[in-house]
């Protein structure tokens, strides 16, 4: 299983780390570190060299209640590091989390080679913009919108509703043109989700492979963590990297992080033993 763009190619034949950078003032964990470019390009590098696959640079702050952020404003925080992390590396993966149409052709045309977007694709232009570009879309489940998402999240049947959502999105996704190997799903923990929500999805995270696509992970530092321990989500790495390596377990192919160095240990072990798996079975 691979995701492509016309220019490159990502095996996911390991877990991969997918690093947060956060361009904003108001995100719920980082919020305010990397509005800098010059800060935001070093942790950039911090990344690659560690060895993260992905970068997710995301220029509007997604959290319980957070504003909305103009286009403008958007691209201003976006753009410049897309170029300039392309310059210093052609070969890492940059991913904007954007559900902005215009942001994703300005930041394909910076650099960019997968979008992430938690409204998947359903505001005006993006799913032309994505089909146009042949790049790899993440879409996501989240219920409701980020202002009031997370006011007493009820659900019939999480599993199906989930489901259901994400079977919608594949065929929207492919019935505007994008491959459908280029799609990889989310289900969305902490959009929408109570803290029993979260752990459900996780506990039972193997049932989004039968969609035959790859999974991608993201629960660092996010309530689901900081309020099961009752710490702040930047005290809450250990947890935070537990969830991550139970995700990689149940086959998660991407995983989404802050504390990229110690999740991409985790996921060494991961890949370690999932190999040692398979030759034991050959053996």
């Amino acid at each position: 299983m691979n995701i492509q763009t016309p220019s490159k190619t990502l095996e996911l034949d390991r877990p991969h780390v997918m690093g947060i950078l956060n361009t904003t003032p108001d995100s719920f964990s980082d919020g305010g570190s990397y509005t800098d470019l010059e800060k935001a390009l070093s942790h950039a590098k911090a990344m690659i060299e560690a060895g993260v696959s992905i970068i997710d640079i995301g220029g509007e702050s997604t959290r319980p209640g957070a504003p909305e952020v103009s286009l403008e404003e958007e691209l201003h925080r976006v753009v410049p590091i897309v170029k300039e992390i392309r310059q210093f590396n052609q070969d890492v993966w940059i991913s904007i989390d954007t559900s902005k149409a215009e942001v994703m052709k300005q930041a394909i045309e910076a650099g960019a080679d997968f979008i992430n977007d938690i409204r998947s694709l359903t505001e005006p232009g993006a799913l032309e913009v994505v089909a146009k570009a042949q790049v790899p879309v993440c879409i996501m489940h989240m219920k409701g919108q980020p202002k009031t998402m997370q006011v007493n999240p009820q659900y019939d049947d999480l599993m199906q509703e989930v489901d259901s959502f994400l079977q919608e999105r594949i065929a929207a996704c492919e019935v505007a043109g994008i491959k459908r190997s280029n799609i990889v799903v989310d289900p969305g923990f902490g959009f929408g989700k109570s803290i029993d929500h979260n752990y459900q999805l996780l506990a039972n995270l193997e049932s989004f492979h039968q969609y035959g696509l790859p999974v991608l992970a993201g629960m660092s530092r996010k309530s689901m963590v900081f309020k099961l321990l009752n710490k702040k989500p930047a005290e809450c790495v250990t947890a935070s990297v537990a969830c991550a390596t139970i995700a990689a377990e149940k086959g998660a192919q991407i995983i989404r992080v802050h504390d990229f160095e110690q999740t991409l240990e985790a996921m060494k072990v991961v890949a370690m033993t999932n190999k040692n798996k398979q030759i034991a079975k050959n053996s």
